[in-house]
């Protein structure tokens, strides 16, 4: 099923009831009633208002979903039946060709190295027409050619992906992520002309992912000296970046007629939207809400997402035991990483063992009330990544129970 994410709740919906914790989590709390831990819940009224918030920040770009980031069919179905919402942007080859059979405008925003998926990409004539391949060097084209020769192939298409990390010699060095090997206008014009000289290929897209700046929370100091650097180096990246990706846009279109210029994420899409070269923005995490994203001082995803743990110990009267917890995010080790205590108020992990494999203490006056049977609940750090621990979230409207969603792992699907 798919929950309706148009028309109702808005991005100008007012009161906002997550800013109330204790409505909040106590309509989630009796809607859930009865219902077994762990339980995944998404609610609502902070979806449609994720959903929304998202396309008045694009500013008229269409959003490409980052599936990743989300990992549940049936609210990737929703999202593309809402206005300002086209195309998805997968993470495996193999999920791409999962979701093409209904999707018919599938990226998949990493290169492939799975020979068995591209030999069946290669050998459907509509898989190939809807799926979209990543690369950003010869060895690319290479490895695909050795999988199935184009002549006994259907003409693929390949995005060019262009790597937009920003370099400052004093005092960060080289910020971003580590992605393409192109980062020039001539480094990618000279690309996709071995490209179009390839047979079996079709040059339509570019792809330019800004990460020091979409990933990149500038808001999680006490002092602020750390903040103050990430906002320093997004003052400074984005127009070197918007400059280069426009020039290597414009050199790629010198080449080949491009169908997309994809960039940005969720963190970035109030500067993405604004680069002329860009057709198109992606965005997912945004949507669920993760606790990273309160790190973020431009905007302010509801916590549409969350999930429940049961108290099962009581080791001292100020500290309960829930059973599992150790949810953690992927990214550098820290605190940030770890699943956020949401409710009840005043719980801390133990820091000795913080969330665990199978138990978490948790100790604070919150906890002085807590008995076995309790429920504790908990955001994850991310958003998507929470879908590879349930087999499904109830969709939560009010204090109600209003639909299911299947994740990916619900539907046995493992992508990575």
């Amino acid at each position: 099923m798919a929950v309706t994410l148009s028309a109702v709740g808005t991005a100008d919906q007012t009161p906002a009831p997550w800013l109330d914790p204790a409505r909040y989590w106590g309509s989630l709390a009796t809607a859930t009633e009865g219902l077994e831990s762990p339980l995944g819940v998404l609610e609502l009224g902070a979806l449609r208002f994720n959903t929304h918030d998202l396309v008045r920040r694009a500013a008229g770009k269409p959003i490409r979903v980052a599936s990743k980031s989300i990992r549940i069919r049936g609210l990737t179905e929703s999202l593309l039946a809402t206005e300002g919402y086209a195309g998805v942007l997968a993470f495996t080859l193999p999920e791409a060709l999962w979701l093409a059979e209904t999707v018919d405008d599938v990226v998949v925003g990493y290169p492939t190295a799975d020979a068995a998926a591209l030999r069946r990409l290669a050998s459907d004539p509509v898989a190939a027409a809807r799926v979209t391949l990543m690369v950003d060097s010869l060895e690319h084209l290479d490895f695909i050619d050795a999988c199935i020769a184009p002549q006994q192939r259907e003409v693929l298409r390949p995005c060019l992906e262009l790597d937009v990390s920003w370099s400052s010699r004093v005092p960060v060095g080289h910020v971003g992520v580590w992605r393409s090997p192109l980062r020039t206008p001539e480094d990618a014009a000279a690309f996709a002309r071995t490209i179009e000289r390839r047979p079996g290929f079709r040059l339509v897209g570019m792809m330019a992912y800004e990460a020091q700046i979409a990933g990149l929370g500038d808001r999680d100091s006490p002092t602020g000296t750390w903040s103050k650097s990430k906002s320093w180096i997004k003052r400074r990246s984005v127009p070197e970046l918007t400059e280069r990706r426009g020039l290597a846009v414009a050199s790629v279109r010198n080449v080949a007629e491009l169908e997309f210029v994809n960039g940005g994420g969720t963190g970035s899409l109030e500067t993405t939207s604004q680069d002329d070269s860009i057709t198109e923005v992606a965005a997912g995490s945004g949507i669920l809400g993760g606790h990273l994203f309160d790190l973020y001082r431009s905007f302010h995803p509801a916590p549409a997402a969350s999930f429940a743990l049961s108290v099962v110990r009581k080791p001292t009267p100020t500290m309960a035991v829930i059973l599992g917890g150790g949810w953690v995010a992927s990214g550098p080790p820290g605190d940030d990483r770890m699943p956020q205590l949401a409710w009840p108020a005043n719980l801390h992990f133990v820091r000795r063992e913080m969330a665990g494999e199978v138990q978490t203490p948790v100790h604070g006056s919150g906890a002085e009330t807590l008995r076995p049977g309790d429920r504790v609940w908990l955001r994850h750090a991310k958003s998507g990544e929470l879908s590879e621990r349930i087999n499904e979230f109830v969709v939560v409207d009010g204090d109600r129970v209003v639909d299911r969603l299947t994740t990916y792992r619900g539907e046995g699907k493992a992508f990575l």
